[in-house]
């Protein structure tokens, strides 16, 4: 009887072991589970907040091109100048601020334009020419052709490929992962992304140059903000602009003595030097269309929305294009 009832007691400890372990397992397992919901819970409440300062951001950017009351859009103006707006943000949210950042699309070279009735506008053909082959860019001539013949072929509606550089739908449906051609206007300009000879450095720039996206736009009538226009643009205007004349440029449209309301005040600027923009380039000094990127940060978090607006001739209303955030 003595040893039955030592292996009963034997068996008793191990039971006891067993479930004890069996309760060790399922507590850390609840802990572990309970600390995950924790920290799910402050990261859904950290990208909350974040989202909220990043949109309050965009909001105020919005608020601010409505109310310019300007007869003019310029680089002098509180839109293209928000750093401070920025700095006051910090004491509007707890641990958070946002950083806001406003570019007129107007002063881009209107891509779409390139086509007309299925054949190059030369007046904007010309006008790329010059961008891509410029100080900026950097292209060679035939680099630059090719590029613009691909463009062109994305663009129209037909499937006849233009000159040796352009593509249209054999090249793309022979890549390693196909796509079809647009055949038919950019919606976005990120878009060119898909153009064949576009590459990801050409698009959004290098530490040595600027990137396409910041020259070109998908908006607007063709017309050019002589006010905001980047100096890549500038560049391109004429065939004998130099650096001379842009820096000319750039000192007369920031100081704001002078009446940049006056849509041929580049003329004034340009006299002396003998330099006259091409025929075909229609100047303007007011704009619509603006890229707006709100920044929300938190420590170390940041939250990016990037959204195109669109203002209404007497600047009490601003309509949504696009949104993303990232």
């Amino acid at each position: 009887m003595s040893r039955r009832w030592t292996n009963q007691r034997g068996i008793a400890l191990i039971i006891v072991l067993l479930m004890i372990s069996i309760i060790i397992a399922v507590t850390l397992q609840m802990n572990r589970s309970s600390r995950s919901e924790i920290y799910e819970a402050a990261n859904f409440s950290d990208s909350v907040q974040l989202r909220s300062i990043a949109e309050s951001g965009f909001y105020a950017g919005e608020a601010i091109l409505l109310s310019d009351r300007n007869q003019f859009d310029a680089l002098t103006e509180l839109w293209a100048n928000t750093e401070l707006l920025a700095l006051k943000s910090e004491a509007l949210f707890e641990n958070g601020s946002f950083k806001l950042a406003i570019e007129d699309e107007g002063g881009k070279l209107a891509i779409n334009g390139l086509v007309k009735d299925g054949k190059f506008n030369d007046t904007v053909k010309d006008l790329l020419s010059r961008l891509l082959t410029g100080a900026y860019f950097r292209l060679d001539q035939r680099k630059a052709d090719d590029l613009l013949a691909a463009i062109k072929d994305w663009i129209d509606t037909d499937d006849e490929v233009t000159g040796s550089g352009g593509a249209e739908g054999a090249y793309y449906a022979g890549l390693a992962h196909p796509y079809a051609v647009k055949n038919a206007p950019l919606d976005c300009i990120e878009e060119l992304l898909m153009v064949k000879g576009v590459s990801t450095e050409l698009f959004y720039g290098t530490a040595d140059s600027p990137g396409l996206v910041q020259c070109l736009t998908v908006f607007g009538d063709g017309k050019i903000n002589i006010n905001t226009a980047p100096k890549p643009v500038l560049l391109a205007l004429a065939t004998g602009m130099t650096a001379k004349e842009v820096a000319l440029f750039e000192e007369y449209r920031r100081d704001e003595r002078n009446n940049l309301s006056d849509g041929l005040w580049y003329q004034k600027v340009l006299q002396p030097t003998g330099v006259a923009i091409s025929p075909g380039i229609v100047i303007k000094v007011m704009s619509d269309t603006f890229r707006v990127t709100a920044i929300g940060l938190k420590g170390r978090l940041a939250e990016k929305i990037t959204g195109l607006v669109k203002r209404d001739a007497d600047r009490k209303k601003i309509r949504l294009l696009s949104w993303k955030v990232e």
